[in-house]
Order: structure tokens, then sequence, then C-alpha cells
């Protein structure tokens, strides 16, 4: 078996809960090296997590020789540079989502994959996630008949940062490093899930504002979408409502009944047929990517396969630019 040993590139949140503790969790596969632009940060993940190395510099940390796979866990704006320094060393990568900050980005990565022949793979982690897979199951059963539409609906108070007196704002809301706002942060989990249970999103248009002018991104969006199998969907999103019209519910109408369930609080997956109405509880794994980068070492040791490559992350930039009108 070969033994993958991760260095990586970012060490923030993410990889502190989500992600981090997974890769020393699978069986031939190891945490070496990390890295930061901050030397405090970088030290500090390294000792607490028993990390034997630590870089300020992601070109070093690529060019470690016990480095053999990376994984980038910085924000949008930089992950297809690093992604692209990694393959070009001969190193397959495992990407934050989304995989960049545009569509255009994204081609650019497949590119250099394509060219060398190194994988990348995103972490669209909810694919593998038991919750998702039973939502999966149940539509590919048949439970509501042939669906006939789907509704995407999320509605959130605006956050404490987001009104920092000092007039910072977090990089989620900084266009230029997240690809836009809070939409280009949490749409894409909801629309992977879509088009790994509908297929690829072939038409999608959108119309954005910003309503309650706490920053310059937008801060409403809503959608219109088709899938390559003509099925019809929209999307709505606002950052900014009243806690009380707080929502995080994706519809899935059918000719025999209605399946709807929640993409972040992972509330029970409600089926509603004529035979009446069925709540059903799917518990997840405390670290959340572990099933998704159980899949990805398994891909790389020869005896898997990991369907989150980057060719299927990227129609999801796709879908988003077109909805902000990007292109």
């Amino acid at each position: 078996m070969k033994l993958l040993r991760w260095g990586f590139i970012g060490c923030g949140e993410v990889t502190e809960k989500k992600s981090g503790p997974a890769f020393n969790d699978v069986e031939g596969s190891e945490v070496v090296a990390v890295m930061s632009r901050s030397a405090a940060r970088a030290r500090s993940y390294a000792e607490r997590h028993k990390v034997k190395k630590w870089y300020t510099d992601a070109q070093e940390l690529i060019a470690d020789p016990e480095v053999n796979a990376v994984y980038v866990a910085t924000p949008p704006s930089s992950h297809a540079t690093f992604a692209i320094m990694a393959m070009r060393a001969g190193k397959p990568v495992y990407v934050e989502k989304p995989l960049a900050a545009s569509y255009d980005d994204c081609a650019r990565v497949n590119r250099v994959s394509e060219q060398t022949g190194v994988p990348c793979f995103v972490a669209y982690y909810r694919r593998y996630l038991p919750y998702f897979k039973k939502v999966k199951s149940l539509v590919r059963d048949g439970a509501v008949g042939r669906v006939m539409n789907v509704q995407l609906r999320f509605s959130c108070p605006p956050r404490e940062a987001d009104v920092a007196p000092d007039g910072s704002l977090p990089w989620r809301l900084q266009p230029d490093i997240s690809g836009g706002g809070y939409f280009y942060d949490l749409a894409p989990h909801q629309l992977d899930l879509l088009q790994d249970l509908f297929g690829v999103i072939t038409e999608a248009e959108g119309l954005c504002a910003n309503r309650a002018g706490l920053y310059g991104a937008e801060d409403n969006v809503s959608a219109c979408f088709r899938f390559e199998s003509g099925l019809t969907g929209s999307g709505s999103w606002c950052f900014t409502g009243h806690k009380s019209a707080q929502e995080d519910k994706i519809e899935i109408i059918g000719g025999d009944g209605k399946l709807s369930f929640s993409v972040f609080g992972y509330d029970p997956i409600l089926l509603v047929t004529g035979q009446g109405a069925t709540s059903i509880v799917v518990p997840n794994p405390p670290y959340v990517q572990l099933p998704i980068i159980k899949a990805v070492i398994e891909d790389l040791q020869g005896f898997g396969a990991c369907s989150c490559t980057s060719v299927s992350a990227t129609p999801v930039n796709w879908v988003m630019d077109r909805i902000l009108g990007k292109f």
C-alpha cells in the first residue's frame, strides 16, 4: 500500500474539525507538514496536532520530498495557483470547495491536471455523507415518483462579523478573495448536491441585489436553472433576513410525493406521499470529510475511485458565475 504523506497549505478552521483529523484516521495516510503565512499559526497547528514540519512558504512545502500529496485549504482565490503548483511538481491535490474563485480558473486547473496526468480532487464531501446518500437512494428508488421540480431556499440573518465596528470584513465577503459573497461560499455545496442527483445544469440565470448595504458583495440572489435531463429548478438565497425567516431547505417535488432536506443543518429528511409523512434521521461521522478523504486516499492508492474530481466540480462554478452575471 502506498503511504500518502500530506502537506497542508492553509491550517484554518476547516482543518481543525471538518477535515484535518481525518487524514490521520485513514490507513496508509498521515499529515507530515503544514503551511500558513503566519509562522505562529503554522507552529501552533503543528504542535497541537503533532505534525513534525511547518512552513510559511507554500513552494517550500510542495518541494519537500517527504510530502507526496497536497491539501489546499486556503480561500478560493489561491486554490488554482496552489493546485497547479502541486500538480506540476507531480503531487496529487485535494482542494477545498469551491475549486476556484471563477469558472476560468477551474478550467486552468483541469488543463494542468490533464497535461500532467496528476489528479485533483475537490472537497464536495456531502456527496459521501450517509445523510445525502440516503436522499439520493430515495430519489433513485422512486420514493416520490418522477421528479417534476426542484426548489432550493436559504435564508439567514447577518453574522456579527458582517457589521464589524472597524469596517473590516471576513474574506468570504471580499469577492477578490472568495469569488463573491456568502453565495459563493455556501451555494457550492447545494448546487453540487443537486448536480450529483440530477446531472449537470446546462442553463442558469440569476438576479442579484444588495438590500442591506452592510458590505459590497451581493446579499440576495434568486436563480432558475435547467438540468441536462430537462428538469427545471429554482433557488433563493437571502443572507440578511430576519431570524424568523431562517431556512435551509431543498424540496424535490415528484409526481407521487415530496422529499425535503437541509444542506447545512442535517435536519431529519421528510418524505411525504399519499401514505403520509415519514421523518428519517441519518447520523453523520464526527469528522464530516472523513468519507470523502477515505475515497480520495483509496483512489490514489489504486484500489478505489473518488468521483469528486476537479472536472466534476467545475460545473458548480459555471452555474454560480452564470447566476452572478460574471460571463
